[in-house]
């Protein structure tokens, strides 16, 4: 932190200091401002081995928890520990790639269960892109370098990767809608690497979940032609809005409109949103789980944007153990263009301890196109 370094002690050393708590880039102020000659930013078990790229203000090298330990344990046994900061070129190539981002949001979603929360991941470490002459590339106020490029990580770097797909996709699909859109992309997504893997997560180094990835990293050139899409208009909004037991006023400051309202002969279910990923939020017998079997219902509408073809219903739930799967249909058959067909999933289960999870995908294929969707199962 600012002015917690005795100049005394740190002139013409190299630094080693932890991640966390100041930004990344301020460390290497204050170790300058002290006259330091270079910085080791360790990271801690918050960040595990994931690096960072960033613009510091003088020499300095990022490393992983385990490298980060094995320097200080250096540092603290060598009489004359010494540290050399050397540019080791571009790396390409790099596998496994890619991962989830240790600071990437999580799952499980804590407001609404029952909607599966993130929706799909996109590049968002190490984004070289164009950057603004009105700042230095580190954003802080002592930074007077100006660059046309800098390296950013962030939700702030996936998010313009995803709205620059959306606008893809409307150029493509110009008639489609919104929720169109976010279907073709999650639909589409890869959950596993080219050799039948998962996802890795950078934050644990074990295999990622879709808590982590949602339907999973984003693949634009098969999010041009997904075959079928879960399509959302206004009303199916308001249904939702109505299971989740909104009042009328509630809504219409939500929706801007006093047209809409819930119907009182009617029943609603979360359950029945047209989302392109599966919920299923369980209610625990007992903290230990066991006693009968439940059943939660989903519904869901498919709408044709290619050709005419009979698609067919498969099931994966190997991280779900004692869950039963019932799609109804198992197939459908397309004949045009904008045609809509609905189908029904009951999931079964046994009650399992609270703060159990598991995972699994439904995937409808025609033989060329794979809709799929994940699955998450939740006991509380």
């Amino acid at each position: 932190m600012p002015g917690t370094l005795v100049p005394e002690k740190v002139a013409g050393k190299i630094v080693v200091c932890d991640r966390g708590v100041s930004a990344r880039v301020q460390k290497g102020l204050v170790v300058r401002d002290a006259g330091g000659a270079g910085m080791v930013l360790s990271n801690t078990a918050a960040n595990g081995q994931e690096l960072v790229a960033d613009a510091h203000l003088l020499p300095a090298a990022g490393v992983g928890e385990t490298e980060g330990t094995a320097i200080k344990s250096y540092v603290a046994s060598a009489p004359n520990p010494t540290a050399t900061v050397v540019v080791a070129g571009t790396e390409v190539g790099v596998r496994p790639s890619p991962v989830v981002a240790a600071f990437s949001s999580r799952g499980p979603n804590m407001v609404t269960p029952e909607i599966l929360k993130p929706d799909m991941i996109a590049p968002g470490v190490n984004i070289l892109a164009s950057w603004t002459g009105k700042a230095g590339p580190t954003g802080l106020a002592a930074d007077t370098r100006r660059v046309g490029f800098n390296i950013i990580s962030g939700t702030s770097m996936s998010c313009p990767h995803v709205s620059g797909l959306a606008a893809l996709l409307r150029s493509a699909h110009p008639e489609w809608s919104p929720a169109a859109v976010r279907s073709a992309l999650m639909t589409t997504a890869y959950a596993s690497y080219s050799g039948g893997s998962s996802l890795l997560d950078a934050a644990t180094g074990g295999m990622a979940t879709p808590f982590d990835y949602g339907a999973g990293h984003v693949d634009p050139a098969r999010a041009l032609d997904p075959g079928l899409v879960y399509d959302l208009g206004t009303r199916d909004y308001v249904d939702f809005l109505c299971a989740l037991k909104y009042s009328s006023t509630m809504i219409a400051a939500v929706a801007r409109s006093r047209e809409y309202a819930c119907a009182e002969n009617k029943t609603y279910s979360v359950g029945a949103l047209n989302y392109p990923s599966f919920s299923v939020a369980y209610s625990t017998a007992n903290g230990d789980g066991g006693g009968d079997s439940a059943t939660v219902t989903h519904t869901r509408t498919l709408t044709n944007v290619g050709g005419a073809g009979t698609y067919k219903a498969s099931t994966s739930l190997a991280a779900a153990k004692g869950v039963a799967v019932d799609v109804e249909p198992a197939e459908l058959e397309f004949t045009s263009v904008g045609e809509k067909k609905s189908y029904t999933v009951r999931f079964t289960s046994k009650s399992q301890p609270s703060g159990t999870a598991g995972f699994g995908r439904l995937v409808w294929s025609d033989g060329k196109h794979s809709v799929a969707s994940p699955i998450a199962f939740t006991w509380t």
